[in-house]
């Protein structure tokens, strides 16, 4: 073999199996910001209590001011007042929490009363999701919109519960090298713990579920060791794999749940992480750790924010029930990788029993 040849396989070699890289976005008109004389926090920097704290410093009239000059900035910034970055991003009287058209796009929509919600579910979606098809879902399949599952899921909470559409990342297109790794997670899972961040500045009593469905399982997985206390559940549903072997190696106190359709695709994935490539075991595997979510009833790889499937009906009862308390005896409480328990302690996911 030439040399030549050699160093193209290496070059291939590295680029299939290399270590995983978390590329941070910037957020739109962020180099004017920078240099501002005003000496404006810097966004990547600054947590989202800094931010929250430097814009509690404004009166309403300069806080207003500097939206309309760096839109782009303050409707994307985790920490900033969240009427002042619904106002900024306009978008048909909707609540978008975050807004970039550049790219792809990434958006952030809330339904409810996020300001007062006790509760809060943020849904993050998988691979090939965009701006475009935010509303109409992939291939106009509306089972498929995050923006229609956040609904469907709405529709089943109380009043004090807000459900969040979080398109906070860019996620793979289609299924080839960028699905295969963990690069694109790994930088969605630095923006979600920024969000999540954000969420509970001013309200460190709120209780957080975090539901990453396909590739957006794998953020999730990704951000669990960093993610707040308040952030007592995370959901997976039809993961190709949390990129780790077992719940311990996540980190992090929250409970794992994980659900996957009897068809849905991702079951036949190879159990596999080499280098880089590959999301390891299926966390429905028993052998992951994870508490089961029924998802026995669910078709698909796209189904389970149907409004008559039982794990609708299980995430609600997530974000709705008393301190954490999975309740037993509803017909529709059953997984083909076990039953759902009664725990009270979602600090200690290691005190499970399934059955």
């Amino acid at each position: 073999m030439s040399r030549l040849w050699i160093v193209l396989l290496l070059l291939v070699v590295v680029w299939l199996f290399g270590p995983t890289r978390a590329s941070v976005g910037q957020l739109p008109g962020v180099a004017s910001w920078r240099v501002d004389p005003r000496h404006l926090p810097d966004p990547a920097t600054t947590s989202p209590a800094g931010i929250a704290s430097y814009f509690a410093g404004l009166t309403a009239d300069q806080a207003l001011a500097l939206a309309r000059e760096y839109p782009g900035v303050v409707g994307n910034l985790d920490g900033a007042p969240l009427a002042l970055r619904y106002a900024v991003n306009g978008f048909g009287g909707r609540q978008i929490m975050a807004l970039d058209r550049r790219g792809d796009g990434r958006i952030v929509e809330v339904l409810g009363d996020l300001a007062a919600a006790e509760r809060v579910v943020v849904l993050i979606p998988g691979v090939d999701n965009t701006l475009a098809d935010f509303d109409t879902g992939l291939g106009g399949v509306r089972r498929r919109a995050p923006a229609w599952q956040a609904r469907q899921l709405f529709q089943r909470v109380g009043e004090k519960v807000a459900v969040i559409a979080w398109l906070g990342y860019d996620p793979p297109e289609g299924i080839r090298r960028a699905a295969l790794r963990e690069d694109r997670a790994a930088a969605g899972a630095l923006a979600l713990r920024r969000f999540v961040d954000g969420l509970v500045v001013d309200r460190p009593d709120r209780r957080i579920v975090v539901v990453g469905h396909s590739y957006g399982s794998v953020v999730a997985g990704r951000a669990a060791a960093r993610l707040p206390a308040q952030v007592t559940d995370i959901v997976a549903l039809g993961s190709p794999g949390l990129g780790v072997a077992t719940r311990a190696q996540l980190g992090g106190a929250a409970r794992v749940w994980a659900g996957s359709a009897p068809d849905d695709w991702t079951r036949k994935l190879p159990a596999i992480r080499v280098f880089g490539l590959g999301h390891g075991r299926s966390p429905v595997d028993p052998r992951f750790g994870a508490l089961p979510l029924p998802a026995g009833d669910v078709t698909g790889h796209d189904g389970y924010f149907l409004s008559d499937t039982s794990t609708l009906a299980a995430i609600a009862q997530l974000a709705t029930s008393r301190d954490g308390e999975i309740p037993r005896g509803a017909s529709a409480m059953t997984s083909t990788a076990g039953s759902w328990i009664s725990s009270r302690s979602p600090s200690s996911p290691g005190n499970a029993i399934v059955s």
